[in-house]
């Protein structure tokens, strides 16, 4: 894709934006598949224009043009899905309230689960932060309740209408709390291997004072 070039001279941005090409891009994401190197190229270019308030408008109120990108956050390749979630992200960081219900409809939570402990580390990164975005601001939460991604993700769970999403998001809650519990048993284990002395390890110093003291 020539677009794909020209995005990477931030110059050309604004140029190309004037030529609409957003359309052209959201249709051709929906038909691709989601794996493919042009769905890569596809959301690299989209998560360039939105950058922009007129690539954020176009995009959406392009029918489902939010959906393929979420749909590429699902499916894609680790790449493609570092695009996406930064394409949504910058969504929802130029303005939360305006972006957020529409990100939230087209089903994105577990996608957004499943980066934060299988994507790049661009990736969990940046699915963290859309996550924190994603939540209520306004629900009340317990001082005695940390602001985890755990509970950051319930919070957006309890707020999810549809029961097959909320469902499909819970599960994978429960499997990301898994992950996370058994990498926290493996630290733990390689600390306890760290720090407990070895036969070899014990001080010289004290042997030798035990036999001239007899």
């Amino acid at each position: 894709m020539a677009l794909s070039n020209l995005s990477t001279h931030s110059d050309n941005l604004e140029i190309m934006l004037k030529t609409n090409p957003i359309p052209s891009i959201v249709s051709l994401l929906k038909t691709c598949k989601k794996s493919s190197k042009i769905a890569e190229k596809c959301c690299a270019l989209i998560e360039s224009l939105v950058c922009f308030h007129e690539g954020r408008t176009v995009l959406t109120s392009e029918q489902g043009g939010i959906l393929a990108v979420v749909e590429v956050l699902e499916n894609g390749s680790l790449q493609s899905r570092e695009y996406a979630v930064g394409a949504l992200l910058t969504l929802c960081q130029s303005d939360r309230f305006k972006y957020r219900e529409p990100i939230l409809g087209e089903g994105v939570i577990p996608g957004l689960l499943e980066l934060t402990v299988q994507g790049t580390p661009k990736s969990q990164s940046r699915a963290q932060a859309l996550l924190r975005l994603l939540r209520n601001a306004t629900y009340p939460r317990s001082e005695l309740q940390p602001d985890t991604l755990e509970n950051i993700v319930c919070n957006i769970i309890s707020q999810i209408d549809a029961d097959e999403q909320s469902g499909k998001a819970k599960k994978m809650l429960a499997e990301m709390v898994q992950v996370s519990m058994e990498q926290s048993l493996r630290q733990l284990q390689q600390r306890a291997l760290v720090c407990t002395p070895t036969p070899n390890d014990l001080p010289i110093s004290s042997c030798t004072s035990e036999v001239s003291s007899k």
